[in-house]
């Protein structure tokens, strides 16, 4: 298995540019740990919005956040554009694995990379539910197969 740290930008199957803000920065000049899982959120949730249709406010079905991971290799930090790859591990009845890759644009290496387990809920029940259809077909399109790079 590759190197996390050395994975390329051909890993990934989507990719959202995520500038970074002034508040973003530390005392120590660069991007705070807490901030990365902010970009993972942020390149998910807008794929899911834009190709899987996810209605965030009012939908019966929602994503839940169950597990999170991340390895820093290099540090962001303001003013530098994040550029968020993203692809799927793994996808079950009810939920998914995904995972990123973090970049400062132009950069061939990753500053971090990651992972992100969504369950998918009934909103009003709170019960785990199947991934809806148009969401699937989505995430199917990000899907690494077994034997990839990074598949799982």
């Amino acid at each position: 298995m590759t190197d996390p740290a050395e994975t390329p930008r051909c890993a990934w199957r989507h990719f959202l540019a995520i500038p970074t803000r002034w508040i973003d920065n530390d005392l120590y000049g660069h991007v705070n740990n807490v901030r990365y899982y902010e970009y993972f959120d942020t390149v998910i949730n807008k794929y899911l919005i834009d190709e899987g249709g996810l209605d965030i406010h009012n939908g019966a079905v929602v994503g839940y956040a169950v597990e999170t991971f991340c390895r820093f290799h290099r540090p962001l930090a303001y003013p530098d554009v994040v550029d968020a790859g993203l692809r799927v591990g793994r996808i079950g009845r009810s939920s998914v694995k995904y995972e990123i890759g973090l970049y400062r644009a132009g950069e061939a290496l990753p500053a971090a990379t990651g992972h992100f387990v969504h369950v998918f809920v009934e909103r009003a029940a709170n019960k785990s539910v199947p991934i809806p259809d148009r969401i699937r077909s989505a995430l199917e399109r990000l899907l690494v197969p077994a034997g990839e790079e990074g598949g799982r």
